[in-house]
């Protein structure tokens, strides 16, 4: 009895891993070669498309399964009529033993949803930009950049996910782009996006220019120093941001706790309150007045008062199990 329960938790353990791997396992991760998208009502023709000459066997294969259903007729073209959805799955043509050609049939979306499904940003207006695919009811994604994917033409360099897709989280890309700094006020950039599973195949567009989906990243905090009764918060751009900074402006909003009330004030100068119990920063461009960038994390301001390092003039701290590095003396 002792074994059988210690057994139990490592059992249901394996079979919560399995029905896992099933599931992620269970959908195309690629585009098929030759796939078929068809509309939910109508007649398809496929041809046995091979050198060979003289009558095939059709055979279909379910999407998701293993198991061959013969068909009837030996003629080099299949019709496949149906009122509603047709039978999704790949279908092949064979001489013998011999796989001759085969297609894919995938339902044609065909929805409105536009491009709702798809984000992009880029950290500054360097060449290359990042996208996310929300939509995890699809398991194979690619996108492309310009006119040749948009008009769906054979030499279209499509891009798949720089990293895996994760439960309820997606996919992410990166991609780049060929426009100079006088090209991107005037070009705007398109974003074709192919996604698909079993059964269903969708395909949206995304325009935009450049400055569009700016968001910087996070800047960096780099010293608080005392100015009579305010603190000076010095902030510098993060590393990724485009240079030189002197064109590329960003402007800094900055949050602050009163010691006084605890109420959180936003300041648009850098010349803040000095009692003051913690702060952060966040940037965005100051031309195009792009989205925010994330906050930085919190930082602790010594007390006036409190005993400091010597010849340390900067009142910020990291905050306790802060991974950012510790702020630079002066």
């Amino acid at each position: 009895m002792m074994s059988l329960m210690l057994q139990t938790p490592l059992l249901s353990w394996i079979f919560v891993v399995l029905w896992t791997f099933l599931q992620l396992a269970h959908g195309l991760t690629f585009f098929p070669d030759n796939a078929v998208f068809v509309a939910k009502a109508g007649t398809v023709s496929l041809t046995c498309d091979s050198a060979t000459t003289g009558n095939v066997n059709w055979v279909f294969i379910p999407h998701g399964d293993v198991q061959k259903i013969p068909l009837k007729g030996t003629e080099r073209r299949l019709e496949v009529a149906y009122e509603d959805t047709p039978e999704l799955g790949e279908y092949s043509c064979w001489s013998g033993e011999t796989k001759l050609w085969s297609a894919h049939l995938v339902l044609d979306a065909q929805d409105t949803r536009a491009d709702s499904m798809l984000n992009c940003w880029a950290k500054s207006y360097n060449c290359s930009f990042n996208c996310h695919w929300g939509d995890t009811d699809y398991t194979a994604v690619r996108l492309g950049l310009g006119k040749d994917c948009s008009e769906n033409r054979k030499n279209c360099s499509w891009i798949t996910s720089s990293s895996q897709q994760h439960p309820g989280q997606g996919f992410m890309f990166e991609l780049s782009n060929s426009l100079t700094p006088s090209m991107e006020e005037t070009t705007r950039i398109e974003v074709t996006a192919e996604a698909m599973n079993d059964y269903i195949f969708h395909r949206t567009y995304k325009t935009f220019f450049l400055r569009d989906i700016i968001r910087p990243e996070s800047p960096k905090i780099v010293q608080c120093q005392e100015v009579g009764h305010q603190l000076n918060v010095s902030i510098e751009p993060a590393a990724s941001w485009s240079k030189p900074h002197s064109y590329f402006k960003l402007e800094h909003e900055i949050e602050y706790v009163s010691r006084h009330n605890g109420k959180n004030i936003i300041s648009e100068t850098h010349l803040i309150p000095r009692e003051i119990s913690k702060l952060r920063v966040r940037s965005r461009d100051a031309v195009v007045r792009s989205k925010w960038s994330e906050w930085t994390p919190w930082r602790h301001v010594r007390k006036p008062g409190t005993p400091k390092k010597r010849n340390s003039k900067n009142k910020c701290k990291p905050q306790r199990h802060n991974k950012d590095p510790p702020l630079e003396q002066n």
